[in-house]
């Protein structure tokens, strides 16, 4: 017998299983891809997947968008250029202007008139169009179906849709869903498990294929990363024994009522995430903890080095953790007597990050190490910003920086100060 003959039966076999393991392949192939629905866009439209992974398929060129958002997705659209498109609104917080006034144990009353969310300076309409949800309450429905919205953009961690294991939120979807209107879900930062920048840019680059601009939307994405990762270069290399504890203090009016002192930001929290990974500073707070009301006690216990104060309830300047008199027992809180406390700029319903965000690290950074900050003033800073951000003059710069009350920042006495 030939070898030829006597290696026929193994070739054979070899052939035969070839066949079969290319079938195996393709039938894993096909496996995995139908994990992923895939449908063909009808004509007209197109495909934008959200921050669910569902792949969405919205109109080529939508003319009517409803926005259910405290702020970040009216900003993506003022700088595409698609205001003009937006026809609702989910929170009072991008319509109304604010007042606060404050009082002090010796003098006047501190007041602050014209805050607002930078949204509702740059595009005024907003202040005017139907409300279709806002803090604490349901979502109108049937104001949502009478807009007639060629699609819907909702942001998951505004005030609107705030905590994560809300239940009523997958209803929402759901009733959102059934209406027949193609909904985009994006998601803040505080609903994944680490929040970390990438979740904002992920963000900001699915409002922009929404549109058809993400080129426009990763080139805005790129420049606030880069703003942020130039305060990261100052700071990377901190010895562990030299990092300041820094905490992020919301002076609520709501918490005193409850009995405490003001809420703070744990481990676990996009704002925990700019002091200790990129401000390379220490969470003064390190329990795991989102937006949690402490006593006075509790502040005094942890006694930080830099306190900033957010926007919680309202806006909270400085002054008023110095001279209020119903913060008298924190007095002898070291950042209090060192007079290192400091401001970030007002954002109405400031439940999760939105586009202004590095103005937020630089005040964190530069209050933490005023002196590897020294070069940069924090007004001029800011205008910059604002001007690079949304394409706008000096003039108006000032304004948004104005109805963020950031004018702090361009007050000597009241910069943070070089050791």
């Amino acid at each position: 017998m030939s070898i030829m003959n006597k290696l026929w039966p193994f070739a054979f076999i070899v052939i035969i299983g070839a066949i079969l393991c290319a079938g195996c392949t393709q039938q894993v192939a096909q496996s995995e891809k139908s994990t992923i629905k895939q449908e063909t866009p009808a004509a007209g439209y197109k495909t934008v997947v959200d921050s669910r992974g569902v792949a969405v398929q919205v109109p080529a060129s939508p003319q009517r968008v409803l926005a259910i958002s405290d702020g970040l997705v009216e900003g993506m659209m003022a700088i595409l250029d698609e205001s003009d498109k937006q026809v609702g609104v989910g929170s009072t917080c991008v319509q109304l202007s604010y007042k606060f006034s404050y009082p002090q144990t010796d003098g006047p009353n501190l007041t602050y008139s014209n805050g607002m969310n930078t949204v509702r300076y740059l595009n005024p309409r907003l202040a005017n169009l139907t409300l279709v949800g806002q803090s604490g309450q349901a979502i109108n429905y049937e104001s949502v179906a009478s807009l007639k919205p060629d699609v819907i953009i909702m942001r998951l961690g505004d005030c609107t849709l705030r905590y994560p294991n809300d239940e009523t939120i997958p209803k929402s979807i759901e009733t959102l869903s059934s209406l027949g209107i193609p909904l985009v879900v994006v998601k803040s930062p505080h609903f994944y498990d680490s929040p970390n920048m990438s979740g904002l840019s992920d963000e900001i680059k699915i409002i922009g294929s929404v549109f058809g601009k993400e080129k426009q939307a990763g080139i805005t994405a790129q420049f606030l990363e880069e703003q942020v990762n130039l305060i990261k270069n100052r700071t990377q290399d901190i010895p562990e024994g030299d990092k300041p504890k820094v905490l992020i203090l919301g002076l609520s009016p709501t918490a005193r009522q409850a009995g405490g002192a003001g809420v703070v930001y744990g481990t676990d929290t996009i704002e925990s995430y700019f002091i200790e990974d990129i401000a390379n500073a220490k969470n003064a707070y390190q329990e795991d903890a989102y937006f949690k009301t402490i006593s006075a006690e509790q502040i005094l216990a942890l006694n930080p080095d830099v306190i900033i104060l957010s926007t919680a309830y309202g806006y909270h300047p400085a002054e008023e953790l110095y001279n209020a008199p119903y913060y008298q027992n924190l007095r002898e809180l070291k950042a209090i007597k060192e007079r290192r406390v400091y401001s970030m700029p007002y954002t109405p319903c400031n439940c999760d990050r939105r586009l202004e965000y590095p103005l937020d690290v630089m005040v964190i950074a530069s209050a933490a190490y005023p002196d590897r900050f020294s070069d940069i003033d924090l007004g001029q800073w800011s205008l910059e910003f604002y001007k690079s951000l949304y394409g706008v003059d000096d003039t108006k710069a000032k304004v948004l920086r104005g109805v963020q009350w950031f004018d702090w920042t361009e007050n000597d006495s009241l910069k943070v100060p070089v050791k």
